[in-house]
């Protein structure tokens, strides 16, 4: 196995508070997604709902996936106006948050 040299894995796990509606929470993904375009080291996101059959998402809805080519991309894109400024309207709509950043390990056989 080979660890990905320098790419990092930003995921937020999110369950919005139940009395945020559908629209805001369109428009907050948007806000999320356009970060992208503000934040250089930021060089990909993707976003999802659970589907999953397993019931085992302990109140999780949502899922968030940005990718960095370093650690420093990450400290670069948490410090940033446009992140701190997305964060502070985003994060007092979710009543629970994970955060897990991680290299991704290539598997070969």
């Amino acid at each position: 196995m080979e660890e990905a040299k320098g790419v990092v894995k930003h995921i937020l796990l999110a369950k919005f508070k139940d009395d945020i509606t559908p629209g805001k929470i369109e428009e907050l993904i948007k806000g999320y997604a356009n970060l992208v375009n503000l934040i250089e080291p930021m060089k990909a996101f993707h976003w999802g709902k659970d589907v999953s059959i397993e019931n085992m998402h302990q109140g999780f809805t949502h899922v968030f996936e940005s990718t960095f080519e370093s650690t420093e991309g990450v400290a670069e894109y948490i410090a940033h106006p446009a992140h701190v400024e997305f964060a502070n309207l985003f994060l007092p709509t979710l009543d629970k948050v994970i955060v897990f950043d991680y290299k991704p390990t290539i598997v070969r056989f």
